[in-house]
């Protein structure tokens, strides 16, 4: 995706409804947000149209951004590599376990 910068940026697939059938299609021109940037020279984006993003994007924040809306027009921050358990909540559908080892 060209943001009119010199480091690439895609549309983040975790943020998109969970249906492909859902997503915007090539070329649909749209706002988005700067989701996530750090030292990997990549901006991750979110959609600013409520209708391409995941429905239970509220739920999926606070698992793995609790703090974003209080870090919006900070700058970005680089939080370093991603521990195990962090990818693993990331990944995981239903959230983070209820205990970590």
């Amino acid at each position: 995706m060209d943001i009119g910068l010199s480091v690439g940026g895609f549309v983040d697939v975790r943020l998109l409804p969970e249906q492909s059938d859902d997503w915007p299609a090539e070329g649909t021109v749209a706002d988005f947000e700067i989701w996530w940037a750090d030292s990997r020279q990549q901006i991750r984006l979110k959609p600013s149209d409520s209708r391409y993003l995941r429905n239970d994007l509220t739920d999926f924040m606070g698992r793995v951004r609790p703090n974003w809306s209080s870090e919006v027009g900070q700058p970005v921050r680089d939080p370093g590599p991603p521990t195990l358990d962090e990818v693993r909540s990331a990944l995981r559908s239903d959230g983070p376990p209820a205990s970590s080892p």
